[in-house]
C-alpha cells in the first residue's frame, strides 16, 4: 500500500478496514511505499507508527519515506551526506530510510527516492519542487549487492515511493531519469517494484529492457485519490514461476476492500 496520508486526508474507516485485513489474513509481508503522513507532523507520524506496530504483530513489514514524510524545508539544497529532513522519520517511525527485508523466497530492498530539494531534483516545472523523486547510482549499486547476497531463486523486489511509469491520468512520472533507472533495475535482475505516489492504482510490465520488470503502483488510501477513483491496495502473490498482482478497491457499501483488476506475469 502507499500514500496513507495520516492527518487531514486520512479516512479512518478505510484504515480500520486495512488493519482488519492485515490482522485476519496474516500476510508474509506488509509493504508501505511512503507518504505515511500529510505534513510530516508529530501527530501524523505517531498514528503511522501505531499502524506499523500493529502490522508488525502479524506480518513482517517494510516501509520507506515519501516526499510528504521529509521536512525538506529544514535543509533546502542540502548536501548529499546531511539528513535533517529525515529527523522526524527517525524519531517517530524509528526505521532506516532504506531497509532490507529477507523472507523465504524473496528479498525486499527499500530505496529512498524522497530526496527533498537538491540540485538533482530541480526541474523547469515549479510543481516538481520537493515532489519529484530521485535515485543515485550508488543506491542501485547497494540494492545489487543485497540481491547478490540472497539465495538463488529469491524474487528481487524494490520498495520505493515514486512511480517510474507515467500515470494514465497524471501523465507524469514521479521519478526522474526513469529510463535509466528501469534499465539499471533490469541489469540487476529486479523482478518487482512496489511504489505509489501517483494516487492511482496501476499494474505494468516494463518489457523494453533486457529483463521484464513488474511495476505495482498502489493507489492512495485517503481522500486524495486521482480522478475520483476509490482508494486501493495491491495484493501480490509470488510463486516459483509467476507473480500475480491484484488490486483491491474500496467499496463503501461493504465497508471494506474488494477484489478488482488482476494481472499475472511469468518470472
Amino acid at each position: 500500500m502507499s500514500d496513507l496520508h495520516f492527518g487531514r486526508f486520512a479516512v479512518p474507516l478505510q484504515v480500520d478496514a486495512i488493519e482488519r485485513m492485515i490482522d485476519e489474513r496474516h500476510f508474509d509481508v506488509v509493504a508501505v511505499s511512503g507518504d505515511v503522513t500529510q505534513r510530516a507532523r508529530a501527530g501524523e507520524f505517531l498514528r503511522a507508527s501505531v499502524f506499523l506496530r500493529d502490522a508488525d504483530r502479524v506480518s513482517r513489514t517494510i516501509v520507506v519515506p515519501g516526499n510528504h514524510d521529509v521536512m525538506w524545508w529544514t535543509a533546502p539544497m542540502r548536501q548529499q551526506h546531511t539528513d535533517p529532513i529525515y529527523r522526524s522519520w527517525r524519531k517517530y517511525i524509528g526505521r532506516e530510510v532504506e531497509p532490507v527485508l529477507r523472507v523465504p523466497g524473496a528479498t525486499l530492498v527499500g530505496l529512498n527516492t524522497a530526496q527533498g530539494v537538491t540540485a538533482r531534483t530541480l526541474t523547469w516545472n515549479m510543481r516538481d519542487l520537493s515532489v519529484i523523486g530521485d535515485l543515485r547510482p550508488s543506491q542501485v549499486e547497494r540494492a545489487a549487492a543485497h540481491f547478490a547476497a540472497s539465495p538463488i531463486g529469491d524474487a528481487r523486489v524494490i520498495v520505493m515511493h515514486h512511480n517510474p511509469v507515467k500515470g494514465t491520468l497524471s501523465r507524469r512520472h514521479g521519478l526522474k531519469h526513469t529510463k535509466q533507472i528501469l534499465g539499471a533495475f533490469a541489469e540487476i535482475g529486479v523482478d518487482l517494484v512496489l511504489c505509489g505516489h501517483d494516487h492511482q492504482e496501476a499494474i505494468h510490465l516494463v518489457s523494453h529492457t533486457r529483463k521484464g520488470t513488474i511495476i505495482s503502483t498502489a493507489g492512495t488510501v485517503s481522500t486524495r485519490s486521482r480522478g475520483g477513483r476509490p482508494s486501493s491496495v495491491n495484493l501480490i502473490t509470488i510463486r516459483d514461476g509467476e507473480i500475480a498482482v491484484t488490486t483491491h478497491v474500496w467499496a463503501g457499501d461493504a465497508k471494506g476492500f474488494v477484489e478488482g483488476p488482476s494481472e499475472c506475469f511469468p518470472r
